[in-house]
């Protein structure tokens, strides 16, 4: 024999069940669908209806998101196909800053440059002097 706190747990933790098996039941299966005969789920917004001039802009602007999200989506998906650009300025050329340009030296870097390169050509004499004495 239960007492009346006992059957008031027993029907809380029924009830609590018989919510987690319906959430389970509805993540299992959304294929279902939501029912519900609630009156104020089918009221009317006649401020921001489908038929009202301002949502014909929104309506573009959501759709030009929705296919820069599907091209950009598409571009993360399948790096395979690669990059297609029209820009004319993507082709054109720097003359003066590309990797083949020959460098532009100063006097004071020439100067310097022909110093070291002399101290070199007579460091190689001397050490070819070093080790070819009969020379």
């Amino acid at each position: 024999v239960e007492s009346m706190e006992e059957a008031k747990e027993r029907a809380k933790i029924l009830a609590e069940a018989a919510a987690l098996k319906q959430l389970a039941s509805d993540y299992m299966h959304p294929e279902v669908g939501v029912k519900t005969t609630d009156p104020t789920l089918f009221g009317r917004n006649y401020f921001n209806r489908y038929s009202a001039p301002e949502t014909e802009d929104e309506r573009a602007e959501i759709l030009a998101e929705a296919a820069a999200l599907k091209k950009s989506a598409v571009a993360y998906m399948h790096p395979e196909v690669g990059v297609c650009s029209e820009d004319a300025t993507l082709f054109g050329r720097n003359y003066f800053e590309r990797a083949s340009a020959p460098d532009v030296e100063s006097m004071e870097e020439a100067e310097e440059k022909a110093k070291i390169l002399a101290e070199a050509a007579a460091l190689k004499q001397l050490a070819s002097d070093y080790m070819h004495p009969e020379v």
